[in-house]
């Protein structure tokens, strides 16, 4: 029997329970979970705003581990390799958006927890094409939150207009913006961290964020403009009024681009779009490619996220710190299958 955390119904407990085991039909894969990522997505899911969520439902999306069973119809996997699969868990290949590698946009996209159980469990089935491989040089609990938190920002600094030495500006120090800083640090920006607070200036420039912009105390876009304007925002919060905000502190054609899920509206004018020729948009996540992508290049750069760790049976009081927001960074969840601490002891 494999342990497997459900919950019941919308917004409900989270429950330790034992269930059978399942077998990976044709395309898929089943892999032994070693580590899973507690991401604010899941909040979406566990209170059934996803469309296509039924409930009792397995949650987790940032799902690391070993492939130990295999369907038929599946090639170029073995028993055995190191995998993970996050918010992108399949597809349906034939669409416009999946023959164009756009997968991420198609409209019967899975997402592990919606489509079928997901990542909070000793083992999990998954459609092979959800598979990214995990570099040697990254542990489970490295790779999980790069499965969803990491691909979705260095997919979207990668596909922004911004080249190495443009200036990019990381709204927010959060799960996602402290893995944002260290990607646009890290590809040759010149990296600009905004958050509230004075006490955050130290975490930025570690990070590797070259200016600190504490929007407490100064105007965002006022702060932005005194450096020449940003190249890229990129929006890591879920305040709608901060994205706002920053739009007057972009440069010449510069974008503001939003991977935070904010549920109210944005407050700005055509006037302010025009005048620069600037863009708003969002991105979302990527394909395994693009999971994979992320992972080699956080092996080759020292990218980490910064993690807290919490056996599968204590999911509920992870999640718990997660929402709350006393997280540092991310929440991940280990099995006992690789039980593995991360990152420097003075990080946390």
């Amino acid at each position: 029997m494999d342990r497997s955390i459900q919950v019941a119904e919308p917004g409900g407990d989270m429950t330790l329970v034992q269930v059978d085991p399942r077998e990976p039909g044709p395309g898929q894969v089943r892999v032994t979970v070693e580590a899973c990522g507690v991401c604010h997505s899941d909040v979406l899911i566990t209170s059934g705003n996803i469309p296509g969520t039924t409930f009792p439902l397995t949650p987790g999306h940032e799902i690391a581990g070993r492939i130990d069973a295999i369907g038929g119809e599946v090639s170029g996997w073995s028993v055995g390799d190191r995998v993970a699969v996050g918010w992108y868990g399949g597809s349906c290949g034939h669409c416009d958006a999946c023959r164009e590698g756009d997968g991420i946009l198609c409209p019967e996209l899975q997402v592990p927890g919606v489509a079928y159980a997901g990542g909070f469990a000793d083992s999990v089935v998954v459609p092979a094409v959800a598979l990214a491989s995990v570099p040697d040089e990254l542990t489970a609990v490295e790779a999980a939150p790069l499965a969803c938190a990491g691909v979705t920002v260095y997919n979207a600094l990668r596909r922004s207009s911004a080249r190495s030495g443009d200036t990019v500006a990381i709204l927010g120090l959060g799960g996602l913006g402290h893995l944002g800083v260290q990607f646009a640090a890290k590809m040759g920006f010149d990296t600009i961290a905004m958050a509230r607070g004075p006490e955050k200036a130290s975490l930025a420039h570690k990070l590797g964020a070259s200016h600190y912009i504490d929007s407490a105390a100064e105007q965002t876009a006022e702060a932005l403009r005194a450096r020449g304007g940003a190249k890229v925002v990129l929006a890591t919060v879920t305040s709608a009024a901060a994205m706002s905000a920053a739009v007057d502190g972009l440069g010449r054609r510069g974008e503001l681009v939003i991977v935070g899920v904010a549920m109210e509206p944005l407050d700005i004018t055509p006037l302010q779009l025009v005048n620069g020729a600037k863009r708003v948009y969002a991105h979302a996540s990527g394909i395994a490619v693009d999971t994979q992508n992320t992972m080699k290049f956080a092996a080759q750069s020292g990218v980490r996220a910064w993690i807290e760790e919490a056996p599968l049976e204590e999911a509920g009081a992870a999640f718990q710190k997660m929402v709350s927001g006393q997280a540092r960074f991310r929440m991940v969840l280990t099995t006992g299958q690789a039980r593995q601490v991360t990152g420097p002891a003075q990080w946390f």
